[in-house]
């Protein structure tokens, strides 16, 4: 009874966080759609999926995001391979590379695709439903490198070594050994690069306009635009339902794959004659990453078909229209700086405590339910894309007992609750590996439970705590699905001023958002890049 009842105290504040900001405006935007004007009624959300529009948009959300993760799979399994498995000079400035596209802005995505397009005369691609799978692509790379090559660095090499040795060729072991011990990880990385694909916001809004639109741009269109809210909670509902299926296959996976670890991390081998394909494959996947950033780079230096820095020198100054007088892209900078650390403190915070609460060891059955329930209810933020929560906040969070939409902590929240699941992914499986044996130890020896979780847990976690912070921060930062519902017109953060600058007329203004953009790639690749140093070998990020 005393550890249920300390494991209920640990659990009482993330509880009262997600319900709160995640549980009430999800279920009111629900509301909306099965309970307009206080009346249950079910067939509105049927009557909403039956429009023509409605048809076309779901099909080109589940076939342009079903492509995109086909594509991402057949680029990202050989660079996860070279990445993690061969040794080279560079290495580690390459993986932190691959994971920059990951946390950028999806708007700052969808603006280096244009820039790309106008530079390279790629006109053939301009509003065409490639230049937004394309996109898709380059967004989720990271997500198969890392998914699946952190779970290939660790893996057994005895298996492999001994099917060589019976004569197997390396096609052979690739294909009967190491592809059903990837399977897991190959799996789970499919589901999650769909569910992005599927939510990919800012890259659909910025290449695809309103010909091509997905679940997530009609949601924001019909919210923002028509205002016909009981079509967008419509949407919401049905996206839910199939991203949680989405999110509970991939645990499944997960779960089912339990592929032969090597707990000392094999050491990577040297680049031989049968990898030259992955590493050939690996290089095209590289320029995919770095050609749309380096278009990027040389559309914001250049003026008049000029070298300039004056780009630059505008974001200190206001915009060059009536919508935009009282925004300054460095104070943006600064809103988007101060909103990312408190939403990382908060994500760390609540992350923190739901790791430590999932990876405890359960000592009875009861306590092992408990902990299953709680994990999967701490989990269901991942269930809900980013739009799907900004929409709830706007339409909930506005009632006398919890009117936080004036507060400056809602939109830090708002992001908080997007990072928090990937603080737990990489705080949990540590936490995991650590031998509860050690704890019981200090614990015999005298030490009270906080001297415990510093002396023990603390030691081991420091390092994926700083990488989990940094991985928060970056997200954050570039958050712009939920921020666009909710952010304040007097504090915008620095995404949404770009979006806001694109939709401008102006060279000035177009030139400001180019900048804005690389200001915001270069902070979170240098983020990124310090949490590739941190990183723990054989755990992933995601």
């Amino acid at each position: 009874m005393r550890r249920l009842l300390t494991l209920a105290g640990l659990a009482a504040g993330p509880l009262l966080v997600l319900g709160v900001f995640f549980v009430l405006p999800v279920s009111g935007m629900l509301g909306e759609g099965i309970w307009p004007g206080g009346d249950f009624s079910p067939g509105a959300v049927l009557d909403v999926l039956a429009r023509p529009r409605t048809h076309r948009v779901l099909w080109f959300t589940v076939w342009s995001a079903g492509l995109a993760c086909a594509l991402t799979l057949l680029l990202g399994i050989p660079a996860a391979y070279v990445l993690y498995r061969l040794r080279f000079p560079g290495r580690g400035l390459l993986r932190a590379f691959f994971l920059v596209p990951f946390v950028l802005p999806t708007v700052v995505v969808g603006i280096a695709f244009t820039q790309l397009i106008e530079q390279w005369g790629l006109g053939f691609l301009d509003d065409s439903p490639w230049a937004i799978i394309a996109a898709m692509v380059f967004f989720n790379l990271a997500v198969v490198v890392r998914t699946v090559g952190t779970t290939w660095e660790s893996l057994d090499p005895r298996p492999g070594e001994a099917a060589a040795a019976l004569g197997a060729t390396p096609w052979r072991v690739f294909c009967t050994v190491t592809v059903p011990a990837l399977r897991g990880s190959m799996i789970s990385a499919a589901t999650v690069v769909f569910l992005f694909c599927a939510t990919a916001f800012g890259v659909v809004l910025v290449l695809g306009g309103l010909r091509y639109a997905t679940v997530e741009t009609e949601i924001y269109l019909l919210t923002t635009n028509l205002l016909d809210l009981q079509a967008a909670a419509a949407l919401c509902l049905l996206q839910l339902l199939v991203v949680t299926l989405l999110l509970y296959a991939a645990h499944r996976s997960r779960a089912q794959a339990s592929p032969t670890l090597d707990r000392r991390t094999p050491s990577p081998q040297r680049i031989r004659r049968g990898d030259l394909p992955a590493v050939v494959v690996t290089t095209l996947v590289l320029a995919l990453v770095v050609i749309p950033i380096a278009s990027l780079v040389i559309g914001s230096f250049t003026v008049d078909d000029g070298w300039s820095l004056a780009n630059y020198r505008n974001l200190d100054r206001l915009g060059t229209s009536d919508q935009l007088e009282a925004i300054r892209v460095t104070d943006a900078l600064v809103n988007s700086l101060r909103t990312a650390f408190d939403a990382t403190w908060i994500a760390l915070l609540v992350g923190g405590l739901v790791a430590i609460i999932v990876t405890r060891r359960s000592h009875t059955g009861t306590e092992r339910r408990l902990r299953g329930v709680l994990d999967g209810f701490f989990m269901l933020p991942l269930g809900v894309s980013a739009v799907t929560l900004g929409f709830g906040f706007l339409i909930t969070l506005d009632q006398p007992t919890v009117n936080f939409r004036d507060s400056p902590m809602l939109v830090p929240m708002a992001q908080a609750l997007v990072a928090m699941p990937l603080v737990v992914r990489t705080i949990a499986p540590v936490l995991a590996g650590i031998d509860d044996r050690q704890r019981q130890a200090a614990a015999s020896l005298g030490a009270g439970p906080l001297r415990t979780v510093v002396s023990i847990d603390l030691a081991v976690v420091w390092k994926p705590l700083l990488a989990a912070a940094g991985f928060a921060f970056a997200v954050s930062l570039g958050e712009f699905g939920a921020t666009s519902f909710i952010s304040r017109s007097d504090h915008p953060t620095l995404p949404v001023v770009i979006f806001q600058l694109l939709g401008q007329p102006g060279q000035d203004n177009y030139g400001m958002a180019l900048a804005a953009s690389v200001v915001l790639a270069v902070t979170t690749g240098l983020v990124m890049l310090a949490v590739e140093r941190l990183r723990v070998p054989g755990v992933g990020g995601f």
